[in-house]
């Protein structure tokens, strides 16, 4: 016998969203069709699974559970803690970790609040850290500042020192690293990258660690897909923490992960624990744990190893393709998911690419390559296949997606002369409002990437038949 909706106040919780708030729902609806009807190039996203969706989306958005299972501050948490022991041992199966050296916090409800929490654990405030520099692949939170501001919590809160790429060949100088820890003296080396299109010697930067004394953490939260399908080298056979985003190669929700090793020192569960909650941030997101979970058996099947395979085959085709036309790449290819794209040999910048790539609905990122002065105004474009991969693109795809890309640089000369300015705004302008033939070809552009993109199944759509185009 079923109970009936109430007819009070409390009505509108058993509404749909599309009955409830069509606003929010038309908003969903649109941004379903941009991502089907487009390129998702942005090497920090990725298209996640149905059922990863569908636990995020769950009714575990309800629960309070600030603590750790089996001891936590509410009660009502039975279901919690079953949830968040299974993901913490599907996170160590994905890895092929023994609990016994291993242990992982799912807790962070992102990577820089997963980062945040390792420093938290493992040094004091002012002690010193190395990271390798933003303008040369680095992530913002393992130390970037610039001369005249400290730009994240990893650079308020710590005294940090970058290390830097070779200028001639784009690769991580080590023996300039080892120099300079020599004379820094580090508590904390972090290895890992978000704009570094080349692995790791995880090895090295051990030794490295070693000499100083120094805690060896790295963040590979671009590559923990390809780690965790032995596409990359391993960070866990050398390194005192990891710690991953779970929404870019690992392909599922937005949240972050703390992976510690337990045989080194005994106490660094209880730290890691404790610096996550109650240090930096408060009750679990259980919905997105749930989801967490779903992506980590996922990731556990045979078949994500293909994915991975298939992902680092796609960006080494595309890298090629974009060679073909001589387009200078840092490190001149990639061997990981991204293609970082050097744009300054040929008079343009990041900006005015991703621009005219977004009014074509083709998504990627402005970035700073290595000698760039200015964060705001960089001198590249960042690249990933993680998200088109998940389409069932294969190479042959990539050849399209090459030309693509190579008719946006082709317009944005054409802008630029009907601009008669180097300025970003005149430029936009041109793109957006000009009657000339650039904004002509961007038109083009956009029609034929939308011709091929709907080819494409869109991942959590069973679908897309249904997918309809926004009403304006």
């Amino acid at each position: 016998m079923s109970i009936p909706v109430p007819q009070d106040f409390n009505k509108v919780l058993y509404q749909t969203l599309a009955e409830a708030d069509p606003e929010v729902q038309q908003i969903i609806d649109n941004e379903t069709y941009r991502q089907f009807s487009g390129l998702e190039l942005i090497a920090s996203e990725n298209l996640t699974s149905l059922a990863t969706m569908q636990a995020n989306g769950s009714i575990l958005t309800n629960k309070y559970s600030e603590g750790l299972p089996g001891a936590r501050y509410y009660g009502g948490n039975e279901y919690v803690d079953q949830l968040e022991r299974l993901t913490q041992k599907r996170a160590l199966e994905a890895f092929d970790l023994d609990p016994n050296v291993w242990g992982v916090n799912v807790q962070p409800y992102s990577g820089s609040t997963a980062n945040f929490a390792a420093f938290t654990a493992l040094i004091q405030p002012q002690d010193r850290v190395m990271g390798l520099g933003l303008p040369d692949g680095g992530h913002l939170t393992h130390g970037y500042y610039t001369a005249k501001k400290k730009i994240t919590a990893s650079s308020i809160y710590f005294q940090s020192l970058p290390y830097q790429v070779k200028k001639d060949t784009g690769y991580i100088d080590y023996e300039l690293l080892r120099t300079n820890a020599n004379l820094f003296k580090p508590r904390l080396l972090v290895c890992g990258g978000s704009a570094y299109p080349r692995d790791w010697d995880y090895k090295l930067l051990y030794e490295i660690a070693q000499s100083q004394g120094a805690y060896l953490l790295c963040d590979m939260a671009h590559v923990s897909g390809l780690v965790a399908a032995k596409e990359l080298n391993n960070p866990f056979e050398y390194c005192d923490v990891v710690t991953t985003t779970t929404h870019k190669t690992l392909r599922g929700p937005r949240a972050g992960l703390i992976f510690f090793r337990k045989d080194r020192e005994s106490d660094i569960e209880a730290r890691v624990n404790a610096a996550v909650f109650p240090a930096c941030q408060g009750g679990p997101h259980n919905n997105t744990i749930a989801g967490v979970a779903v992506a980590l058996k996922q990731v556990i099947d045979p078949a994500f190893k293909q994915y991975a395979a298939q992902v680092r085959a796609n960006a080494q085709a595309l890298a090629k393709k974009l060679g073909s036309y001589n387009y200078h790449l840092q490190t001149e290819g990639t061997e990981n998911h991204l293609i970082l794209w050097d744009l300054r040999p040929i008079g343009l910048t990041g900006s005015k690419i991703e621009k005219i790539c977004e009014l074509a609905h083709i998504t990627l990122n402005k970035n700073a390559v290595s000698g760039d002065t200015s964060a705001v105004v960089p001198g590249g474009i960042r690249i990933g296949t993680g998200a088109l991969t998940s389409r069932s693109m294969y190479e042959k795809d990539m050849e399209v997606v090459g030309e693509f890309l190579h008719r946006a640089v082709e317009i944005a000369g054409v802008l630029q002369k009907e601009a008669g300015s180097k300025l970003l705004k005149d430029f936009v302008a041109k793109a957006t409002t000009g009657d000339g033939e650039g904004r002509k070809l961007i038109e083009q552009l956009k029609a034929d990437v939308k011709d091929f993109a709907t080819k494409f199944p869109l991942p959590g759509v069973p679908d897309t038949s249904v997918i309809k185009a926004p009403a304006n």
